[in-house]
């Protein structure tokens, strides 16, 4: 488990976005070291709020919708927070896929997932979950996305996430794309993203990007605006100097709840 930590050491000094920020505007920015309310993005058909809530879990709230990314750790980690109408799994991992809060939180709701998380679904939650593969599109509770390949490109990390197994997503909320990578180095299918508004990039070593490995993908695809999450105790505090200009790096705390 990860424990609890400050979200980067030694920033204090860095500018704090407002919360009600837009997509305009180029930052870096930190939080407090507690929970804060939800960013909200402007799309044309409304607000999109986006909160994190530990880890590698997140809740997307746009239109009457709450899609749950990831959810695990129980359902009294998303007391306060939107109900979900649906779930979005990147791969089957513990700190990623929990059968017990997917039960909890998720029951008789839309799931989709990639295929190995699909097969291990109990019955009950199985009958309303939908498998993508890589490069597949679908529809979430009325949300187009398409699945991108999430794996390891490192070699003695490719055990870790091997290829063809995880999604990481691209949804489009109205005009606004949202891109969550779920667990993966920078694959041919990231890099080649193009016009996304709102990137969630994980980056922690032994699993996942370098924060190094993270800015040179940032400034190959240049999404506007940046949340570095799944990121335990890797040092984000490079992505101050190496991002570049007119892109938005949001800091947040994605570790409230200790670990």
């Amino acid at each position: 488990m990860v424990s609890r930590r400050h979200v980067v050491a030694g920033m204090a000094g860095l500018p704090l976005a407002g919360y009600a920020a837009g997509l305009a505007g180029p930052g870096f920015a930190q939080d407090q070291e507690d929970a804060m309310p939800a960013d909200i993005v402007t799309t044309a058909a409304g607000d999109l709020a986006i909160h994190p809530v530990d880890h590698a879990s997140l809740v997307l709230a746009w239109d009457g919708r709450a899609i749950y990314v990831d959810p695990v750790g129980g359902a009294e980690r998303y007391a306060g927070l939107p109900a979900a109408t649906a779930v979005l799994i990147t791969h089957g991992h513990g700190d990623h896929f929990d059968v017990p809060t997917l039960e909890a939180v998720a029951a008789g709701l839309p799931i989709l997932a990639n295929q190995d998380v699909f097969d291990k679904l109990p019955e009950a939650l199985k009958a309303k979950a939908t498998a993508l593969a890589n490069g597949e599109s679908g529809e979430l509770d009325g949300v187009p996305l398409r699945a991108i390949a999430a794996h390891n490109i490192t070699e003695d990390r490719l055990r870790y996430h091997p290829v063809g197994v995880g999604n990481g997503y691209v949804l489009s909320f109205g005009d606004v794309e949202v891109y969550v990578a779920g667990d993966t180095e920078p694959t041919e299918d990231m890099l080649a993203l193009t016009d996304i508004d709102v990137a969630v990039l994980p980056m922690n070593l032994p699993y996942t990007m370098t924060p190094e490995q993270a800015a040179e993908a940032i400034n190959t695809f240049r999404p506007a605006i940046v949340y570095p999450y799944h990121y335990g105790d890797s040092d984000l505090s490079v992505l101050e100097t190496a991002v570049e200009d007119g892109i938005e790096v949001r800091l947040r705390n994605w570790y409230p709840n200790g670990g």
